[in-house]
């Protein structure tokens, strides 16, 4: 699908003002070309652009604005490096500029719910990560509920992947994202990412996307910008609950600790 040896780091490229972590950091093209060329050097298998915050409250941005993000950066990766993109948007329009320009992947928050996105992605026939949110990024995180979080979260993407086949996308173009912190308070994040091997009854690799988030902060006591730890730490756990990609800030720490997990787990099997 992907070429990718699983498990496997997506680095996060967040070329916006707002992003909860790096806003700001990479919103000039140079420099986030530099911060792409680290994250390979670093061991990134796949990273993922984007150019439309999805924080908590964050702002709607215009498809004109995003495509001005996004392109430049895409194109001047491509143009030195065949490392697969993904583009992290739910726009149509962005998705189908963004595969033109190099994009390999679609990272969907809204799980190819917005209109006209499951028909751009079927003519397009590019790999897409369906992702569960609860509710949109400005509203998500006022008073989430879930009967039962992990058994929600498992319906709705087993529902979106079904939705994608019976629309026309091979099954085997699918992954799916668990959503953590998006339309979830920390408790049921922690049960989400306790019960991930629930996940792999879909059948679709799992991504997740869990690196600084406010959970770990709640967990750890530690600021947004001092959470490297803790997000390693749950990284590692994810990857032994059967997720394919992680998705990070940190890549060396991230890609290291996953080979070092990874390696005593196959040697724990008699490997």
């Amino acid at each position: 699908m992907l070429g990718l040896n699983f498990p496997s780091v997506m680095g996060v490229l967040n070329v916006t003002p707002d992003s909860f972590s790096d806003g700001g950091r990479f919103a000039n093209k140079d420099r986030a070309l530099r911060q792409a060329r680290q994250m390979i050097a670093d061991g990134a298998a796949i990273l993922d652009v984007g150019g439309e915050s999805t924080r908590p409250g964050a702002a709607v941005v215009s498809e004109q604005r995003e495509l001005d993000r996004v392109i430049p950066v895409i194109e001047a990766i491509r143009a030195e490096s065949e490392i697969p993109i993904s583009i992290d948007s739910s726009k149509p329009g962005v998705m189908r500029a963004a595969v033109a320009a190099g994009a390999v992947l679609i990272n969907d928050v809204r799980a190819l719910q917005a209109d006209g996105a499951m028909a751009t992605a079927v003519d397009l026939q590019a790999p897409v990560c369906l992702m569960h949110m609860q509710g949109d990024p400005r509203s998500m995180q006022i008073k989430p509920h879930y009967v039962d979080v992990v058994a929600e979260v498992t319906q709705f993407l087993e529902e979106r992947v079904a939705e994608c086949v019976a629309a026309g996308l091979r099954r085997e173009l699918l992954l799916v994202d668990p959503g953590f912190g998006f339309g979830k308070t920390a408790a049921q994040n922690v049960e989400l990412l306790a019960n991930l091997r629930q996940l792999q009854r879909i059948g679709c690799p799992v991504l997740i996307g869990i690196s600084r988030k406010s959970t770990l902060g709640a967990i750890s006591g530690r600021d947004v910008d001092d959470r490297m730890a803790a997000s390693i730490a749950a990284a590692v756990f994810a990857v032994l609950q059967g997720a394919q990609i992680i998705r990070a800030h940190d890549v060396k720490e991230t890609v290291d600790a996953i080979r070092v997990a990874e390696c005593l787990a196959k040697a724990g099997k008699g490997q």
